[in-house]
């Protein structure tokens, strides 16, 4: 079972859980890491290049480079958000293939599948990964989403902006004024 098997889009998302027995749940473990109170002035988003459907145990081998490589280097003065959910089942007809295997299998006969595993699925321009630093480590927030793509089956692009912040509203005092 390859990714390549799973990767292109081909009907609609099959998402019905409560008709599905036994479906395995996400890998991912964590969708927000690093410091989520602090204020940043560089984000860098992996973008998808492609419309695909990526595996669950994909999207978790991601986070888990990028976040490595933003760990070393910039111990917690990050924060990271992986975007995307793997709502999507995915089922598989299993077929044996050998001497006397037409005595164990059924064919097509009842072939709904059975689950063995789950997808997402991203869109042309949609973000997958977010990483927010302070100014001047854009290169390791690049270098971080660089290792993520690599785990991805899709091309990504990364796009490295600055955050803009709100001024704080500042409240205009009236002069009081003396009645008599």
């Amino acid at each position: 079972m390859h990714a390549k098997n799973y990767r292109h889009v081909k009907n609609r998302a099959y998402t019905r859980k409560e008709y599905t027995r036994g479906f395995p749940p996400p890998k991912i473990v964590k969708f927000t890491m690093g410091d989520t109170k602090a204020e940043f002035q560089i984000e860098a988003k992996l973008i998808a290049t492609k419309r695909a459907q990526i595996r669950h145990s994909s999207l978790e081998a991601a986070r888990v480079a990028a976040n490595r490589a933003l760990m070393d280097k910039l111990i917690n003065e990050y924060y990271m958000n992986v975007h995307t959910y793997p709502h999507i089942i995915l089922r598989e007809n299993k077929m044996i293939f050998g001497a006397h295997a037409d005595r164990l299998q059924q064919g097509m006969r009842r072939s709904f599948g059975t689950p063995v595993g789950t997808a997402a699925k991203v869109e042309v321009g949609q973000p997958i990964i977010t990483v927010r630093v302070k100014a001047g480590q854009e290169a390791v927030a690049k270098d971080s989403l660089k290792r993520g793509s690599a785990k991805l089956p899709i091309a990504c692009k990364i796009v490295i902006s600055k955050i803009q912040t709100a001024p704080v509203p500042t409240e205009k005092v009236e002069p009081e004024t003396e009645t008599a």
